[in-house]
């Protein structure tokens, strides 16, 4: 193994390491829901880490649903979901048939908590949504970046519903629930672009708090990315 392998190997448990002490903290109560984590530069000199292991220290929290980052406020720990926890599953895991299931079920459950957060959300909760429709736009070449950014888009609308189940699923899902990263191939120019039009017309709805038109616009956002996903199995 030569010393560029040392280091990356060095990186990933450091990383986990991190991953790990963080997530003891939560799980056990010492950083609380709604509390914001230590900041980069503490937890770089806390932990003798660098900053890119700090970074992708706690995207891996937010991909397991454990924080939240909010643009130029930091790191917030998320309220845990009850026991009761729904598996979706890494890209490959799941058939076509099932990825189809699972956007029928969420148009079930997604339609509504739009329409509730229509009626029902702050200022600081549109900000936020704002935040995440922006940062989806800006993720046209990262696409890990943009299933992260899509998957908080959703989670800060059933945030903003007022109910916590709605909240409790969608982060029980994690960003697995996004299929646009079960595509055989990454969007297009175009189909990118259609997908962030569609956040934008959810979004205008919520920001007018138009309830109708918040749950029609969930609606034909998930009805459309049920045909880009089918239309994406059929590409050679």
């Amino acid at each position: 193994m030569d010393r560029r392998d040392v280091r990356g190997v060095r990186r990933v448990s450091r990383t986990e390491d991190l991953v790990a002490h963080l997530t003891a903290r939560i799980r056990e109560g010492v950083i609380r829901p709604g509390e914001r984590l230590p900041t980069e530069s503490a937890l770089v000199s806390e932990h003798g880490v660098s900053r890119t292991v700090v970074r992708e220290a706690v995207s891996r929290l937010q991909a397991a649903g454990l924080v939240e980052t909010r643009h130029g406020r930091g790191s917030f720990v998320l309220a845990q979901p009850s026991s009761t926890r729904f598996e979706v599953g890494a890209a490959g895991e799941l058939t076509a048939a099932d990825v189809l299931d699972l956007l029928e079920f969420r148009a079930a459950a997604e339609t509504e908590a739009a329409a509730l957060a229509a009626r029902r959300r702050t200022a600081a909760q549109l900000a936020d949504l704002r935040e995440a429709v922006d940062a989806f736009a800006a993720a046209a070449d990262n696409p890990s970046a943009a299933v992260h950014a899509d998957f908080r888009f959703h989670l800060r609308i059933a945030l903003a519903s007022g109910n916590r189940y709605f909240a409790d699923l969608l982060r029980s899902f994690g960003p697995g629930m996004i299929v646009m990263h079960r595509d055989r191939l990454p969007p297009d120019a175009d189909r990118f672009a259609r997908i962030a039009a569609e956040h934008e017309h959810v979004y205008a709805a919520i920001e007018r708090q138009d309830a109708d038109a918040a749950r029609a616009a969930v609606r034909v956002h998930l009805s459309n990315s049920r045909a880009r996903f089918q239309a994406a199995q059929a590409e050679p």
